[in-house]
């Protein structure tokens, strides 16, 4: 859910922040580092190491899997890219910087992920917050079910195996 800001600018900005987060741990500013973050950012929704690394690959970067998985790792280290368990063993990732907070509802069906934002979690977070005398500072909220598309193939009969994979580019550019 971007702020209104454009991408171009953002785009400076996270490159900035990266590139001083490598130069602060000795690390090489590579261009494969670099064009992995930038992939990230032209994305708008949440995404797995394989499924970046098969889009990499498939838009002609020269990159590595371990390169990848190493990128991906630094950027949630410096706050760029958030990490997600949805229930599954497999992680999912999604751009963080000039995002707001926001939350998820996940179909334990299909693994579809919808973002929403709703002022009341803010309400409850205050709330909270003063009656235990706590400072909240972030906070994470999943909520699990089944979406309207799975639940009518349930309805129809239609019985489908866990979310597959797709050979081409899963969950790039659907």
């Amino acid at each position: 859910m971007p702020e209104a800001r454009d991408q171009e600018s953002i785009l400076k900005e996270v490159f900035h922040i990266f590139s001083a987060h490598l130069a602060q741990h000795g690390l090489r500013r590579t261009p494969e580092r670099f064009a992995i973050l930038e992939e990230i950012y032209k994305r708008s929704d949440h995404f797995d190491a394989e499924a970046l690394y098969i889009h990499m690959k498939n838009s002609n970067y020269r990159v590595s899997r371990a390169t990848v998985y190493n990128t991906l790792d630094l950027l949630t280290a410096c706050d760029l890219v958030k990490k997600h368990q949805f229930g599954k063993n497999l992680a999912q990732y999604e751009k963080s910087y000039g995002y707001k907070q926001h939350d998820h509802a996940i179909c334990v069906h299909c693994g579809r992920v919808v973002e929403f934002c709703d002022p009341r979690i803010q309400q409850i977070k205050d709330m909270v917050g003063e009656l235990l005398d706590f400072q909240i500072t972030h906070h994470s909220l999943n909520l699990y079910g089944i979406c309207q598309s799975c639940q009518k193939e349930i309805e129809q009969g239609i019985i489908r195996q866990h979310p597959g994979r797709l050979d081409d580019e899963p969950g790039w550019g659907d």
